[in-house]
Protein backbone atom coordinates (compact mmCIF):
# COMPACT_ATOMS: atom_id res chain seq x y z
CA UNK A 1 0.00 0.00 0.00
CA UNK A 2 2.79 2.29 0.76
CA UNK A 3 4.60 1.90 -3.02
CA UNK A 4 0.77 2.67 -4.09
CA UNK A 5 0.49 5.93 -2.22
CA UNK A 6 3.82 6.92 -3.06
CA UNK A 7 3.45 6.24 -6.80
CA UNK A 8 0.02 8.16 -6.93
CA UNK A 9 2.63 11.13 -4.94
CA UNK A 10 5.08 10.74 -7.73
CA UNK A 11 2.75 11.03 -10.39
CA UNK A 12 1.31 14.26 -9.19
CA UNK A 13 4.70 15.71 -8.94
CA UNK A 14 5.74 14.40 -12.50
CA UNK A 15 2.90 16.17 -13.39
CA UNK A 16 3.04 19.41 -11.67
CA UNK A 17 7.03 19.99 -12.92
CA UNK A 18 5.57 19.39 -16.81
CA UNK A 19 2.37 21.52 -15.95
CA UNK A 20 5.24 24.09 -14.85
CA UNK A 21 7.25 23.39 -17.93
CA UNK A 22 5.12 23.50 -20.38
CA UNK A 23 3.33 26.84 -19.21
CA UNK A 24 6.93 28.96 -18.32
CA UNK A 25 8.66 31.15 -20.45
CA UNK A 26 11.24 28.72 -21.63
CA UNK A 27 8.26 26.74 -22.83
CA UNK A 28 9.65 27.07 -26.96
CA UNK A 29 13.09 26.50 -26.19
CA UNK A 30 14.28 23.06 -27.82
CA UNK A 31 15.74 21.72 -24.65
CA UNK A 32 12.45 22.38 -22.92
CA UNK A 33 10.22 20.40 -25.52
CA UNK A 34 12.34 17.48 -25.58
CA UNK A 35 12.33 17.46 -21.21
CA UNK A 36 8.66 17.37 -21.14
CA UNK A 37 7.93 14.21 -22.84
CA UNK A 38 11.27 12.55 -21.14
CA UNK A 39 9.53 13.51 -17.69
CA UNK A 40 6.33 12.05 -18.71
CA UNK A 41 7.81 8.88 -20.13
CA UNK A 42 9.71 8.23 -17.05
CA UNK A 43 7.19 9.12 -14.64
CA UNK A 44 5.06 6.51 -16.08
CA UNK A 45 7.64 3.58 -15.97
CA UNK A 46 8.55 4.19 -12.39
CA UNK A 47 5.06 4.81 -11.21
CA UNK A 48 4.55 0.99 -13.14
CA UNK A 49 7.42 -0.38 -11.33
CA UNK A 50 5.99 0.70 -8.08
CA UNK A 51 2.52 -0.12 -8.64
CA UNK A 52 3.52 -4.24 -10.47
CA UNK A 53 6.00 -4.81 -7.00
CA UNK A 54 3.86 -3.30 -4.80
CA UNK A 55 0.50 -5.30 -5.68
CA UNK A 56 2.38 -7.62 -6.25
CA UNK A 57 1.00 -8.19 -10.00
CA UNK A 58 1.62 -11.40 -11.54
CA UNK A 59 4.59 -11.35 -14.19
CA UNK A 60 2.25 -13.01 -16.73
CA UNK A 61 -0.02 -10.45 -16.70
CA UNK A 62 2.11 -7.96 -16.52
CA UNK A 63 5.54 -7.38 -15.83
CA UNK A 64 7.66 -5.05 -14.01
CA UNK A 65 10.09 -2.56 -16.65
CA UNK A 66 13.14 -3.95 -14.51
CA UNK A 67 12.06 -7.50 -15.98
CA UNK A 68 11.88 -6.27 -19.34
CA UNK A 69 15.09 -4.00 -19.26
CA UNK A 70 16.76 -7.34 -17.68
CA UNK A 71 15.43 -9.30 -20.92
CA UNK A 72 16.85 -6.60 -23.11
CA UNK A 73 20.05 -6.88 -21.45
CA UNK A 74 20.34 -10.78 -21.36
CA UNK A 75 18.94 -11.27 -25.02
CA UNK A 76 20.74 -9.11 -27.03
CA UNK A 77 22.23 -11.04 -29.84
CA UNK A 78 18.61 -12.82 -30.56
CA UNK A 79 16.94 -9.42 -30.08
CA UNK A 80 19.27 -8.20 -32.49
CA UNK A 81 18.79 -10.76 -34.96
CA UNK A 82 15.00 -10.22 -34.76
CA UNK A 83 15.31 -6.73 -35.67
CA UNK A 84 17.73 -7.20 -38.39
CA UNK A 85 15.05 -10.15 -39.81
CA UNK A 86 11.74 -7.81 -38.93
CA UNK A 87 12.58 -4.20 -39.36
CA UNK A 88 15.91 -3.95 -41.55
CA UNK A 89 14.95 -6.89 -44.38
CA UNK A 90 11.06 -7.14 -44.31
CA UNK A 91 9.96 -3.46 -43.58
CA UNK A 92 12.39 -1.43 -44.63
CA UNK A 93 12.72 -3.50 -48.16
CA UNK A 94 9.16 -3.04 -48.45
CA UNK A 95 8.87 0.57 -47.49
CA UNK A 96 11.28 1.47 -50.65
CA UNK A 97 9.70 -1.06 -53.11
CA UNK A 98 5.73 -0.30 -52.05
CA UNK A 99 7.74 3.77 -51.65
CA UNK A 100 9.14 3.58 -55.20
CA UNK A 101 5.91 1.51 -56.79
CA UNK A 102 3.95 4.82 -55.90
CA UNK A 103 5.47 7.54 -57.00
CA UNK A 104 6.25 5.64 -60.11
CA UNK A 105 2.23 4.60 -60.52
CA UNK A 106 1.37 8.32 -59.05
CA UNK A 107 3.31 10.24 -62.21
CA UNK A 108 1.89 7.48 -64.63
CA UNK A 109 -1.37 8.77 -63.47
CA UNK A 110 -0.98 12.58 -63.75
CA UNK A 111 -0.40 12.46 -67.06
CA UNK A 112 -3.85 10.49 -67.89
CA UNK A 113 -6.88 11.02 -66.65
CA UNK A 114 -7.89 7.79 -67.70
CA UNK A 115 -5.28 6.32 -65.42
CA UNK A 116 -6.05 8.73 -62.19
CA UNK A 117 -10.06 7.22 -62.74
CA UNK A 118 -8.67 3.67 -63.04
CA UNK A 119 -5.52 3.58 -60.70
CA UNK A 120 -7.00 5.58 -57.63
CA UNK A 121 -9.97 2.80 -57.11
CA UNK A 122 -8.35 -0.07 -57.39
CA UNK A 123 -5.87 1.84 -54.76
CA UNK A 124 -8.43 2.54 -52.44
CA UNK A 125 -9.58 -1.58 -52.98
CA UNK A 126 -6.20 -2.78 -51.59
CA UNK A 127 -5.74 -0.32 -49.19
CA UNK A 128 -9.09 -1.95 -47.61
CA UNK A 129 -7.32 -5.88 -47.97
CA UNK A 130 -6.98 -7.18 -44.45
CA UNK A 131 -3.37 -8.04 -43.51
CA UNK A 132 -5.07 -11.05 -41.84
CA UNK A 133 -6.49 -11.68 -45.21
CA UNK A 134 -3.30 -11.04 -47.53
CA UNK A 135 -0.63 -12.25 -45.36
CA UNK A 136 -0.57 -16.09 -45.67
CA UNK A 137 -1.45 -15.70 -49.25
CA UNK A 138 1.78 -13.95 -49.55
CA UNK A 139 3.60 -16.40 -47.35
CA UNK A 140 2.10 -19.19 -50.24
CA UNK A 141 3.50 -17.26 -52.87
CA UNK A 142 6.85 -15.73 -51.84
CA UNK A 143 7.76 -17.81 -49.12
CA UNK A 144 8.01 -17.73 -45.11
CA UNK A 145 11.00 -16.01 -45.32
CA UNK A 146 11.56 -11.89 -45.37
CA UNK A 147 10.40 -11.71 -49.05
CA UNK A 148 6.98 -12.41 -47.92
CA UNK A 149 7.02 -9.80 -45.35
CA UNK A 150 8.72 -7.18 -47.89
CA UNK A 151 5.73 -7.64 -49.82
CA UNK A 152 2.88 -7.48 -47.21
CA UNK A 153 4.63 -4.19 -46.00
CA UNK A 154 4.72 -2.80 -50.22
CA UNK A 155 1.52 -3.36 -50.44
CA UNK A 156 0.36 -1.55 -47.31
CA UNK A 157 2.33 1.91 -47.66
CA UNK A 158 1.50 1.73 -51.83
CA UNK A 159 -1.70 3.95 -51.46
CA UNK A 160 -0.93 6.52 -48.74
CA UNK A 161 2.01 6.99 -50.81
CA UNK A 162 0.03 7.04 -54.00
CA UNK A 163 -3.21 8.97 -53.09
CA UNK A 164 -0.93 11.83 -51.17
CA UNK A 165 1.51 11.85 -54.13
CA UNK A 166 -1.75 12.65 -56.75
CA UNK A 167 -2.97 15.05 -54.47
CA UNK A 168 0.32 16.97 -54.14
CA UNK A 169 0.97 16.96 -57.90
CA UNK A 170 -2.09 18.67 -58.68
CA UNK A 171 -1.74 20.83 -55.41
CA UNK A 172 0.05 23.80 -57.93
CA UNK A 173 -1.99 26.21 -59.17
CA UNK A 174 -2.92 27.23 -63.04
CA UNK A 175 -1.18 30.54 -62.45
CA UNK A 176 2.24 28.79 -61.95
CA UNK A 177 1.34 26.27 -64.66
CA UNK A 178 0.87 28.94 -67.44
CA UNK A 179 4.25 30.54 -66.21
CA UNK A 180 6.01 27.18 -66.75
CA UNK A 181 4.55 27.32 -70.23
CA UNK A 182 5.45 31.14 -70.85
CA UNK A 183 9.18 30.31 -70.28
CA UNK A 184 8.36 26.92 -72.73
CA UNK A 185 9.08 24.48 -70.31
CA UNK A 186 7.27 21.01 -71.21
CA UNK A 187 5.88 18.51 -69.16
CA UNK A 188 9.17 16.81 -67.58
CA UNK A 189 10.97 20.09 -66.98
CA UNK A 190 7.80 21.71 -65.05
CA UNK A 191 7.55 18.43 -62.92
CA UNK A 192 11.25 18.56 -61.86
CA UNK A 193 11.23 22.50 -60.93
CA UNK A 194 7.59 22.98 -59.91
CA UNK A 195 5.65 20.59 -59.54
CA UNK A 196 7.50 17.60 -57.77
CA UNK A 197 8.44 20.53 -55.44
CA UNK A 198 5.27 21.48 -54.52
CA UNK A 199 4.29 18.12 -53.92
CA UNK A 200 6.86 17.34 -51.06
CA UNK A 201 4.70 18.15 -47.87
CA UNK A 202 1.59 16.37 -49.35
CA UNK A 203 4.47 13.30 -50.59
CA UNK A 204 6.01 13.15 -46.81
CA UNK A 205 2.67 13.26 -45.03
CA UNK A 206 2.45 10.35 -46.92
CA UNK A 207 6.10 8.96 -46.31
CA UNK A 208 5.53 9.44 -42.65
CA UNK A 209 1.80 7.59 -42.04
CA UNK A 210 3.65 4.73 -44.10
CA UNK A 211 6.26 4.41 -41.58
CA UNK A 212 4.18 2.93 -39.17
CA UNK A 213 2.57 0.97 -41.43
CA UNK A 214 4.93 -0.74 -42.28
CA UNK A 215 6.77 -2.05 -38.93
CA UNK A 216 2.49 -2.71 -38.14
CA UNK A 217 2.56 -5.40 -41.50
CA UNK A 218 6.30 -6.86 -41.19
CA UNK A 219 5.62 -7.65 -37.56
CA UNK A 220 2.02 -9.35 -37.84
CA UNK A 221 2.84 -10.99 -41.33
CA UNK A 222 5.14 -13.00 -39.39
CA UNK A 223 2.26 -14.50 -37.16
CA UNK A 224 1.24 -16.20 -40.23
CA UNK A 225 4.62 -18.34 -40.96
CA UNK A 226 8.22 -16.96 -40.67
CA UNK A 227 11.61 -18.45 -40.03
CA UNK A 228 12.36 -19.17 -36.66
CA UNK A 229 13.60 -15.75 -36.28
CA UNK A 230 12.04 -12.24 -36.52
CA UNK A 231 9.81 -9.74 -33.82
CA UNK A 232 6.05 -11.48 -34.73
CA UNK A 233 7.81 -14.88 -34.29
CA UNK A 234 9.47 -14.27 -30.75
CA UNK A 235 6.20 -12.23 -29.69
CA UNK A 236 3.85 -15.27 -30.57
CA UNK A 237 6.25 -18.01 -29.53
CA UNK A 238 7.10 -16.35 -26.06
CA UNK A 239 3.22 -15.22 -25.56
CA UNK A 240 2.60 -19.37 -25.92
CA UNK A 241 5.69 -19.73 -23.30
CA UNK A 242 3.93 -17.29 -20.87
CA UNK A 243 7.99 -15.08 -21.23
CA UNK A 244 5.56 -12.07 -21.10
CA UNK A 245 8.94 -10.02 -20.42
CA UNK A 246 10.62 -11.24 -23.93
CA UNK A 247 7.26 -9.94 -25.69
CA UNK A 248 7.50 -6.80 -23.83
CA UNK A 249 11.10 -6.79 -25.03
CA UNK A 250 9.77 -7.42 -28.11
CA UNK A 251 7.20 -4.13 -27.55
CA UNK A 252 9.67 -2.04 -26.68
CA UNK A 253 12.20 -2.50 -29.60
CA UNK A 254 9.64 -2.09 -32.16
CA UNK A 255 8.25 1.25 -30.16
CA UNK A 256 12.10 2.79 -30.45
CA UNK A 257 12.34 1.47 -33.87
CA UNK A 258 8.91 3.42 -35.20
CA UNK A 259 9.64 6.70 -33.07
CA UNK A 260 13.25 7.04 -35.02
CA UNK A 261 11.68 5.55 -38.62
CA UNK A 262 9.23 8.40 -37.94
CA UNK A 263 11.80 10.82 -36.41
CA UNK A 264 14.30 10.62 -39.59
CA UNK A 265 11.56 11.33 -42.11
CA UNK A 266 10.91 14.28 -39.77
CA UNK A 267 14.15 15.53 -39.93
CA UNK A 268 14.42 15.09 -43.95
CA UNK A 269 10.76 16.55 -44.24
CA UNK A 270 12.18 19.56 -42.57
CA UNK A 271 15.23 19.80 -44.82
CA UNK A 272 13.42 19.32 -47.89
CA UNK A 273 10.57 21.64 -47.13
CA UNK A 274 12.41 24.26 -45.04
CA UNK A 275 10.16 26.90 -47.52
CA UNK A 276 7.01 25.01 -46.56
CA UNK A 277 4.91 27.28 -43.68
CA UNK A 278 4.41 24.38 -41.56
CA UNK A 279 8.41 24.01 -41.30
CA UNK A 280 8.47 28.11 -39.92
Amino acid sequence: MMLAVAAAVLWALGWWVNVRLANGPASDKPAVKVLIPAIFGLTIVVVWEMLVRGFEVNPVLLPAPSAILGRLASEGPRLWADFEQTIVKGAMTGYLIGGLAALGTAILADRSDFLTRGILPVGSFMAALPIVGIAPIFVKWFGSDWESKAAVVAVMVYFPILVNTVAGLRDTGSMQRDLMRTYGAGYWPTLMKLRLPAAMPFIFNGLKIATTLALIGAIVAEFFGSPTVGMGFRISTSFGQLALDMVWAEIVIAALAGSAFYGAMVLIEKRVTFWHPSQR
